[in-house]
């Protein structure tokens, strides 16, 4: 009895299966990521759009593309599904930009403070989206290069776990959305 106890042990520890277990938990964990910053990001956009409404009325086609894009990328990370959200993301890059380029020709709302703060803040989150995408592909890599080795292929094709995709960039949406405003 000790002997079969003894063989299942190394036989499962020797297979892999916690450190995949582990690793698909590291990539669900990055994912997670995505999502937050995704989300923090979709949340600063409404704030953003009521301050420079209030300076630039006629511009109402910019704010309701904008509006339209946020709202697609809220539903994208409401579905968790990450193509769907690469996708929103780089729809929302250009009618934000659009957003922000409205505010150069109001000097008042390029000076006033929640507008900076926004701006602040939006700046950070689109760094923090760079860091979590990196931090998901890196996991995405770690998982995917340890489940095609020998023996944990075997072990992974047991389990039914398979490769993991990478958050990937849209065409054109490897830049972030500029926001200076300063001349």
């Amino acid at each position: 009895m000790a002997a079969v106890m003894a063989t299942a042990t190394v036989g499962t520890w020797g297979c892999g299966y916690n450190t995949i277990q582990t690793l698909d938990e590291q990539v669900n964990a990055a994912a997670s990521q995505i999502k937050v910053q995704l989300q923090r990001r979709a949340d600063l956009v409404p704030n953003l759009v009521e301050t420079v409404k209030g300076y630039a009325k006629q511009e109402q086609t910019v704010f309701i593309a904008v509006a339209d894009a946020r709202a697609k990328l809220a539903g994208a990370v409401q579905s968790g599904d990450l193509q769907q959200m690469a996708q929103a993301n780089a729809a929302l890059t250009a009618p934000l930009g659009r957003l922000l380029a409205i505010a150069e020709n109001y000097p008042q709302l390029k000076s006033n403070e929640n507008f900076r703060a926004l701006q602040d803040q939006l700046e950070g989150t689109e760094n923090r989206i760079a860091v979590a995408r990196q931090d998901y592909n890196d996991a995405v890599n770690r998982y995917n290069a340890y489940i095609r080795r020998f023996p944990q292929v075997l072990t992974a094709k047991l389990l039914g776990k398979g490769p993991r995709p990478y958050f990937e960039l849209e065409p054109g949406a490897a830049q972030a959305p500029k926001v200076n405003f300063s001349k």
